[in-house]
């Protein structure tokens, strides 16, 4: 079905660009300036969005073997990622069940953490195992004290963890059926070239310009080109998105090629055309293929907020499908990586800073999403609509769209 869905979109996107035509919202969108700008609507958001909805926390390469573990910090709440000894993934609130020190910090690969305050012991599946001193410290009961688990999934070689113990929203509902899309890049085999993460603006600002392909001759002119196209049409799984350009053509992997794809029988259509454009995944991922090294690549661009409502940070993690073969390969990758850390860091987020400064003034009253600009659109109304809802609300809003979802297969 899914390989169905992804043939379904490319034929959308052949029909609308042999006319020049592009699929456009009924009208011009106006959203409060005081959206990227409020301090309490932000906090309401890392509260509402970053605490309570599922979130992409890792692709599955960053965490290859047993043991591997990553500690992160995500809106203030320390997250313990590992891979156990049976290949599942654990995610758990890094805090000690003794005085809540984390148990472990950065990146590496262990069978057990123990905490740095006073040595109390931990497995990777979170079982405590090891109180210092028992008979000083008194009775306890080590079942009752393992680390705290939030919930968490591994799908289509992306790991998603709730920071929300108490959860009924079910992460497989939430994200739509739209993993079964993702599944098509293979990320589940891929490996994890490079990674680095940089300073941006207001994350809203900043997610932004992952929907949105009208501005990429104007920013990019000095590094993607003047003639780049800046037409998208939109496909939407709930609050996550597929953005992708309205044309016929799509490029070989590893050349410059154009590939028509009228001239070709369906089924001989390259992954590359099937998934060519941006997926985002609410509220924080983006994925773009390229092509760098010598084979299939894709920056998957994580997006957290900061402390304060005019900064975020960004994580990209550039995965390819196989490890570089030789030095010019590698080089080539590295080249591609470095090419995307200037666009995004001088171009992209640098102009969003400016954006935020000047919006800051406090002199505009709202911005403009265009007919044109269908996924800032739904990206705004879907965050406006997550942030006011109650838990029970969450629920419904997603099992109504996993019913419009069913109905349509």
């Amino acid at each position: 079905m899914s390989r169905e869905q992804l043939l379904e979109m490319n034929r959308s996107l052949i029909a609308h660009g042999e006319a020049g035509t592009l699929e456009m919202t009924d009208g011009v969108m106006k959203v409060p300036a005081s959206s990227y700008t409020d301090p309490e609507l932000f906090e309401r958001e890392k509260e509402k969005i970053f605490k309570r909805l599922p979130l992409m926390v890792a692709p599955s390469c960053e965490l290859p073997e047993p043991g591997d573990y990553k500690a992160m910090d995500i809106a203030g709440v320390p997250l313990l990622l590992t891979r156990k000894r049976d290949g599942s993934v654990g995610a758990f609130l890094n805090m000690c069940t003794h005085r809540g020190n984390p148990v472990v910090e950065g990146t590496g690969n262990a069978t057990r953490f123990t905490c740095g305050y006073h040595g109390w012991t931990f497995k990777n599946d979170g079982d405590l195992v090891g109180v210092a001193s028992p008979k000083d410290f008194g009775p306890v009961d080590k079942a009752e004290l393992c680390l705290k688990q939030f919930p968490v999934l591994e799908r289509a070689g992306l790991i998603w963890a709730t920071l929300d113990q108490n959860s009924t929203l079910s992460i497989e509902q939430y994200l739509c059926g739209y993993d079964e899309l993702l599944a098509a890049f293979g990320f589940e085999d891929w490996i994890l070239f490079d990674q680095r993460t940089l300073p941006g603006p207001n994350w809203k600002t900043a997610y932004d310009g992952y929907l949105d392909f009208y501005h990429l001759p104007v920013l990019h002119k000095d590094t993607f080109g003047a003639d780049f196209f800046n037409r998208a049409n939109y496909f939407a799984w709930g609050p996550h998105q597929r953005l992708a350009n309205p044309s016929q053509f799509a490029q070989r992997t590893g050349s410059d090629e154009q590939l028509d794809l009228t001239k070709m029988p369906e089924d001989e259509w390259p992954i590359d055309a099937l998934v060519q454009g941006v997926w985002t995944i609410f509220p924080h991922i983006s994925i773009a293929s390229f092509y760098g090294g010598g084979g299939r690549g894709a920056m998957i661009s994580q997006l957290f907020p900061g402390e304060n409502v005019g900064e975020s940070f960004t994580t990209q993690y550039y995965v390819m499908e196989r490890e570089p073969e030789n030095d010019e390969q590698r080089q080539g990758a590295q080249d591609q990586f470095n090419f995307l850390e200037i666009v995004v860091r001088d171009e992209d987020y640098t102009t969003g800073k400016r954006q935020h400064d000047a919006l800051m003034s406090g002199q505009m009253d709202h911005v403009l999403f265009g007919q044109n600009e269908g996924g800032g659109q739904a990206f705004h109304g879907w965050a406006a609509k997550l942030t006011n809802a109650t838990d029970e609300e969450l629920v419904e809003i997603f099992a109504a769209e996993n019913a419009v979802a069913e109905a349509a297969e």
